[in-house]
């Protein structure tokens, strides 16, 4: 595998603040995730989101609300486990701009109001998901890891 690519995807010098940043947006993002997918924790499920994201001018909604819905339980279970956090976190952020400036802008900033606060906030701990990578304990450590020996000194 190329080496620069290995690095770019894998290796972080993030220690343990990127679990404690990872473990629990990836925990929200993959329950929001799960909402929109399968209906879990009181969402409305593909149906149900599709036909509301239709509604406020994202069409075709059902395609829409099955994007968000990956980019969210996907992306935050590849949060959970430290694996492909880089482009994990790119997908995620994107999806918080999609939904701060479809969704939320026009109700200010506080979420009581329906506004962007929260969004604001996943965007902002995506973003520098994506700057620092997964950290210490993480699968794209342990692949970084292993992309470093040569091939012949792998043990079983």
């Amino acid at each position: 595998m190329n080496t620069s690519l290995v690095t770019k995807l894998f290796v972080s010098n993030a220690g343990l603040s990127a679990l404690a940043l990872r473990v629990p947006v990836g925990v929200i993002l993959l329950a929001h995730g799960a909402q929109k997918l399968f209906g879990w924790f009181g969402g409305y499920g593909l149906e149900g989101t599709g036909q509301w994201m239709e509604s406020i001018g994202l069409a075709p909604g059902y395609w829409m609300a099955a994007l968000a819905g990956s980019a969210e339980f996907f992306g935050g279970a590849a949060l959970i486990l430290g694996l492909l956090v880089r482009p994990a976190a790119i997908v995620s952020a994107f999806t918080m701009l999609v939904a701060i400036f479809s969704v939320h802008w026009a109700n200010g900033l506080f979420m009581s109001n329906n506004g962007y606060e929260f969004a604001l906030a996943l965007l902002a701990a995506s973003v520098s998901l994506s700057l620092s990578g997964a950290g210490a304990v993480s699968v794209d450590q342990c692949i970084a890891r292993a992309a470093k020996q040569p091939y012949g000194s792998r043990s079983a």
